[in-house]
């Protein structure tokens, strides 16, 4: 077997989101034949994601099935389209924000950051609500960060994941009460001085609203996608609208909308109450036509957890399973934003 042949046997792998295969649609890199190994360089951007991690399985397959005393060496590069990036080492930078308050938004960032973390992704999360920073509660996390000897900040780790939040840097309960620059100065201070390694996700917890964090963020950072929070309740729903906006005039892709508090079940009756309305998140999706990631119920369970530092995600109930199903639909969304892009620029 010659390169070009083992270029045609790649034909036979689909990717099943984008609708061909890999090799038509310029996801392969590179081939190299050398020493009874087929070293493959494929364009996948989002590690650990399910369609990602099943297009290299089936490459994997499709060679063994082949040329079973080939090895194969597969790695995965998708250039970056920032120069100059204040985070270098880092894949994906997802964006996690709401357009009003109270949607549970942080509780929505840790469990996707610990949930894509638990699928074996290097993963960092960076609580950038300035004004109300809760990601170390959530996680139990209250170890201060060190500094490298050129006053680089080392940040802490919990559950696999390597953290940032101002309530690092803060005494217990201090209120910050900033002004507009203040926030630029930090928040551009705070991504450019964490020496946050190569990371396959960056999960950032925007406050919030559409004003100076927001802002800073996209102007600073090469924010590779956007998950917005919000509620099925119609006050939700247009607000989230608004952040919607927000990224799109900045031309930020949105991975998509998750509904959160989607529904409570009773644990006496058993019924299932709509408390804040039904399906609204969902709704909101189709009308923008925009992915929909997933319900998240209204659960006790993960207010108790997150009270006690320890995400849903990572537990075995019907709630951990729901957070689960989000982090694998945000990952596959990211890479089908990259795959896309990638695609697109072969044409």
């Amino acid at each position: 077997m010659d390169e070009a042949e083992l270029r045609e046997l790649l034909k036979s792998v689909e990717d099943p989101e984008l609708g061909d295969d890999i090799v038509s649609l310029g996801l392969v890199n590179d081939v190299e034949l050398d020493n009874g190994a087929a070293r493959i360089d494929l364009a996948l951007g989002a590690p650990f994601s399910p369609t990602e991690t099943a297009i290299a399985d089936r490459v994997r397959e499709v060679i063994g099935d082949a040329a079973p005393d080939l090895a194969v060496d597969l790695s995965a590069t998708v250039e970056r389209e920032a120069e100059g990036d204040v985070l270098p080492g880092v894949q994906n930078v997802i964006a996690v924000a709401s357009g009003k308050g109270g949607v549970g938004k942080s509780t929505v960032s840790v469990n996707l950051a610990a949930g894509l973390a638990d699928r074996g992704a290097r993963v960092g999360l960076f609580d950038a609500d300035i004004y109300g920073p809760n990601v170390p509660r959530m996680l139990d996390a209250h170890e201060r960060p060190e500094a490298t000897e050129d006053e680089r900040i080392i940040p802490p780790e919990k559950h696999g994941m390597k953290l940032m939040s101002m309530d690092f840097l803060l005494g217990e309960d201090d209120p910050v009460i900033w002004r507009g620059p203040m926030v630029h100065q930090t928040l551009t201070q705070l991504f450019e001085d964490v020496e946050w390694g190569d990371l396959d996700y960056l999960v950032v917890d925007l406050p919030p609203g559409t004003g100076d964090t927001q802002l800073t963020m996209l102007q600073t950072v090469p924010v590779t996608g956007a998950v917005i929070v919000t509620t099925p309740q119609g006050v939700a729903i247009d607000d989230a609208r608004k952040g919607l906006e927000m990224f799109g005039r900045h031309e930020t892709p949105v991975l998509g909308i998750v509904e959160n508090m989607s529904s409570f079940k009773c644990p006496d009756c058993g019924s299932d109450h709509a408390i804040f309305g039904e399906g609204g998140g969902e709704e909101f999706a189709a009308d923008v036509d925009m992915p929909f990631l997933g319900s998240i119920p209204l659960d006790p369970e993960i207010r108790q957890r997150g009270d006690e530092g320890r995400p849903a995600v990572l537990s075995d109930l019907d709630v951990g399973d729901a957070f689960r199903n989000f982090a694998a639909n945000t990952a596959n969304n990211q890479g089908i934003v990259h795959r896309r892009r990638v695609s697109e620029s072969e044409e």
